[in-house]
């Protein structure tokens, strides 16, 4: 029967609550075991779709078009199973499928409450994950004595005695900040934390200690007594260079094996952990560096980039190169603004956005990138801007523009009214709501046989992950492939760009899905292999 183990977080936020899930489910999976993650989030959107990725960071996007938390793609790029929409809830979720069954009189005239009601639907979200996989890992977004988590911890609790103190299992992160004054690691906080838990009824079976250097035994010991924990299942979960260290570092700290101990399952055998181990060889031993300028607009944010961070980094890890990321502003290049701080980039990327802001800067971007023979990787917007580059600088129509940004004599990317997904016609109008409207998930394309981007896929026919309301106007396709830029990439009817290139070029492409969605360690995507790989001929030229 399938077992749970629930995640939750206290101290402070951004303890790696995600990646701790994802590192125990491919630890797990090494063991031979099935796995499935998801998480709960107690924010009251409906979904992450409409916040600014410097709220939350990126917005993930699923094969089924679900946009989820950026949680869910280290869940994939860890484990390699990909997720589903039934892998992420909200608090806005919740009480919107509560509400919906009140007016359809569902609950028979019953009074609407936070127990039994809004609890109910949480265990309800859990419980369909039975007979899907061995273990369900299940994280909760947030702080444990943050009023927006009760809810879940309730639910976590009753469900945990619903189904068995021995298919249940509570891991805790915490963190032990160190105090330079005293020159010691503080437990209290982790003290206080696991009270909190235990006033909600979650007893802890594991605490994962995060700090940022060594914790003794007798800090350790410590924690077990006042906690009420064992001491091996105590675990200190340092700080590492590399997140895709975090399986070999919590492995040998026993993380996965108090886990099965706990379940009363064997753990005597070992894991294989070779690929992780291969992986953070090349990391840390690379043969050469490259470094890449991503020109964006929310660079302030790293988080709003995470997936895209990650695939940079697997195309270096399948080179066995170290990738420098260097984030620009897009704005700076506005105005008249200095293109200097390209000067001395290896490859150029820009990312996908929405909005006005920063347009221009990435459009003198990619035609820095153009002109000066830089490796160029348009991603979504990024391929948009690097249409209408060459619209206005290589066919002359300086107007050349979004409709995205308001009524142009040129609208060279304009937004979709409908398009085919699998047997039906989707619509949308310039009116409707934003959330959930996009052209979301995986379509698939056929590539143009011969074409750079067929070499690097090394077939024709494809399907990635999209997230987007506007497209490149195919009237202007004619013209711009007189002029050396090629539409290497169409949807299967034909009516759609997916992918562009210039062949009279080392290495120009944009895209209008976000391969970076689909790449993993051990299997990097190939357009991120092929994209730094000239960088990196692009950097022995220099």
């Amino acid at each position: 029967m399938t077992k749970y183990i629930f995640i939750t977080g206290g101290v402070v936020s951004s303890l790696g609550k995600g990646l701790a899930s994802a590192a125990l489910g491919a630890l797990l999976q090494a063991r031979g075991y099935s796995v499935r993650l998801c998480k709960m989030d107690p924010y009251l959107n409906i979904d992450p779709g409409t916040m600014s990725p410097t709220q939350h960071g990126e917005v993930f996007v699923t094969d089924d078009g679900a946009e989820t938390d950026l949680d869910l793609g280290h869940y994939e790029r860890f484990t390699g199973r990909p997720a589903s929409q039934t892998d992420n809830i909200t608090t806005g979720r919740i009480y919107m499928n509560v509400l919906q069954r009140e007016r359809r009189g569902e609950y028979l005239g019953a009074t609407i409450q936070v127990i039994p009601h809004i609890t109910d639907e949480i265990k309800a979200f859990i419980r369909e994950k039975e007979g899907t996989a061995d273990f369900v890992l299940v994280e909760t977004g947030g702080t444990v004595g943050d009023i927006e988590a009760h809810p879940y911890l309730e639910a976590a609790r009753q469900f945990s005695n619903e189904v068995g103190h021995d298919r249940a299992l509570f891991i805790h992160a915490t963190w032990l900040p160190y105090i330079p004054a005293a020159g010691e690691l503080k437990t209290k906080p982790t003290q206080h934390s696991v009270k909190e838990l235990m006033a909600a009824g979650i007893r802890p079976d594991i605490l994962l200690c995060r700090a940022d250097r060594h914790i003794d035994e007798g800090e350790r010991r410590k924690i077990s007594l006042f906690c009420n924990i064992p001491f091996e299942r105590v675990i200190p979960a340092l700080d590492v260079k590399s997140i895709y260290e975090v399986p070999l570092t919590y492995h040998a700290e026993g993380l996965d094996t108090e886990v099965l101990k706990r379940f009363g399952l064997p753990a005597e055998t070992q894991p294989d952990l070779s690929k992780w181990d291969d992986i953070v060889d090349r990391i840390k031993h690379p043969e050469s560096e490259v470094k890449i300028a991503v020109v964006g607009k929310y660079t302030e944010l790293s988080d709003s980039y995470k997936s895209l961070n990650e695939a940079l980094i697997h195309g270096g890890i399948a080179n066995r190169v170290k990738v420098r990321l260097d984030f620009i502003e897009a704005e700076i290049f506005e105005n008249g603004g200095p293109t200097n701080a390209l000067e001395d980039v290896h490859a150029i990327l820009v990312p996908g956005g929405f909005g006005q802001r920063g347009t221009e800067g990435k459009i003198k971007a990619v035609q820095f990138a153009r002109e000066r023979k830089i490796p160029y990787f348009g991603i979504c917007f990024g391929m948009q801007m690097a249409v209408i580059e060459s619209c206005r600088h290589v066919l002359g129509l300086s107007k050349a523009s979004s409709t995205e940004f308001g009524a142009t004599e040129e609208p060279v990317v304009g937004l979709m009214t409908e398009w085919v997904k699998g047997n039906e016609l989707v619509a949308r109008s310039g009116e409707g709501d934003l959330g959930g409207t996009m052209r979301l998930g995986a379509y698939t394309a056929a590539l143009k046989p011969g074409s750079r981007v067929a070499a690097i896929y090394g077939k024709t026919h494809i399907s990635e992950r999209h997230r987007h309301r506007y497209e490149v106007n195919t009237a202007y396709i004619p013209r711009l492939e007189e002029k050396g830029m090629i539409f290497s990439g169409l949807s299967p009817d034909g009516k759609l760009p997916e992918i562009v290139e210039i062949p009279d070029h080392p290495w120009f492409v944009g895209v209008q899905f976000h391969p970076e969605l689909k790449s993993k360690p051990f299997d990097p995507h190939p357009l991120f292999v092929s994209f730094i790989k000239a960088g990196l001929n692009k950097s022995r030229l220099v």
